[in-house]
């Protein structure tokens, strides 16, 4: 591992171990010259591959002949940003440090920065980190209405950072965070790099996109339903440890009690309904379209159904309001009523009522001659019970 260059008086010592540390004296004549060699050795724990919120551990050992000097340990990440880690032990001999949990933004080269007073030393000593992971946000909503077609996608970064070890992953699916959960696809990273899936899961109606970014996982609800809504979660797996990302699907739906066309003078119901959770600054509010003020009204935050009553036909639309931004919208068109139905509703109502009164003075006409019938029986039965009697007296006489 060393080489003597004669022309320039040097020495080329490659593969350098911490054993080599110590003085090294060119004689030349009867002269001497000394020269201390001082050897830093930098390891990084899972030798550099980290999935998202792992916590690296960095380890520095020092060696040389004279007393080893106190070193001060500055960090740098891959945009230069200064590191402060969290110092877990040290010694003269070997530090080791701690440094925050890990996204997939701190992928790169990164500078350990090592400086001493007594001797002089500043060496920069640059290592490699790369942070498997995705680039969603932590938690991620999505908003459908209830027929829509929604599209939810997870963006891994392996492609970024040229990561072509294999991994594999699954995304699952469940309606409740205490619910039961249903695997949808399976996925693992080919020898190329490239993602390769499997379908697993025949329980929900939905596709994998064909076109699609390297590295991305996809599902499409073609036609989404209500009861599609919940937590959609993607976990990949390396060398036995796990990342994952969540995706909430919030579902809208309108209906309407009566439903069909609303007649004039007729009131409705329309009830607008997410299936919820919303976040705490969210929202749902009724509103028709081309109305005035008093057309809108507002749930309380977080609350997950709104009711209307209204009695004018037209476009009206439920939003689900987050920071004063609109989320999703549904648009309900209540039709109006023909003039005629609203006659005819008229005329049934008031044939049915002069219907109604007429049986009901019948029914008084038939009990007051049934009533009158049954007396005058009566009457006629007590008068034949009289003639008998007094027959009865006479044939005594």
């Amino acid at each position: 591992r060393a080489d003597i260059k004669m022309q320039y008086k040097q020495l080329y010592v490659w593969n350098l171990k911490l054993s080599d540390a110590g003085i090294y004296t060119c004689e030349y004549g009867t002269h001497k010259v000394h020269t201390s060699l001082h050897i830093f050795k930098l390891t990084i724990s899972l030798d550099g591959h980290f999935l998202q919120n792992e916590v690296p551990e960095l380890i520095l050992i020092q060696n040389s002949s004279s007393p080893l000097p106190t070193l001060s340990i500055t960090l740098f990440d891959s945009n230069n940003n200064r590191v402060t880690p969290q110092l877990q032990n040290k010694s003269r001999q070997k530090y080791t440090v701690n440094l925050k949990k890990l996204e997939t933004v701190d992928s790169g080269t990164w500078v350990c920065q090592v400086h001493s007073d007594s001797p002089l030393i500043n060496q920069n000593i640059s290592f490699a980190v790369k942070v498997l992971g995705f680039q969603n946000p932590d938690l991620e909503r999505k908003y459908a209405t209830v027929d829509s077609t929604v599209i939810l996608s997870w963006h891994l970064n392996s492609q970024k950072i040229k990561w072509q070890e294999g991994f594999t992953g699954q995304l699952n699916w469940k309606q409740q965070e205490s619910a039961k959960s249903h695997e949808l696809l399976d996925f693992n990273v080919t020898a190329q790099g490239q993602l390769h899936e499997t379908k697993k899961s025949n329980n929900l109606l939905f596709e994998i996109p064909e076109r699609k970014p390297e590295s991305t996982i996809e599902v499409k609800l073609p036609k989404v339903h209500f009861n599609h809504s919940g937590q959609y979660q993607c976990q990949l797996a390396y060398q036995g440890r796990h990342a994952q990302s969540k995706i909430e699907l919030v579902v809208m739906k309108v209906s309407a009690n009566p439903a069909g066309p609303l007649s004039r003078g007729a009131n409705m119901t329309l009830t607008c309904q997410v299936s919820g959770p919303l976040a705490p600054n969210a929202y749902l509010s009724w509103e028709r379209v081309n109305g005035t003020k008093m057309d809108i009204k507002n749930s309380k935050q977080r609350e997950v159904k709104l009711e209307v009553n209204i009695s004018a036909a037209g476009l009206w639309s439920c939003h689900l309001i987050e920071d004063s931004d609109r989320k999703i919208s549904f648009h309900y068109h209540v039709e109006e009523a023909p003039v005629w139905i609203s006659y005819v509703i008229i005329g049934a109502s008031i044939g049915g009522s002069l219907l109604a009164f007429a049986l009901g003075c019948l029914c008084i006409i038939s009990g007051i001659s049934w009533q009158r019938r049954r007396q005058r029986a009566k009457r006629m039965a007590q008068a034949r019970q009289h003639l008998l009697e007094n027959k009865t007296c006479q044939c005594q006489q």
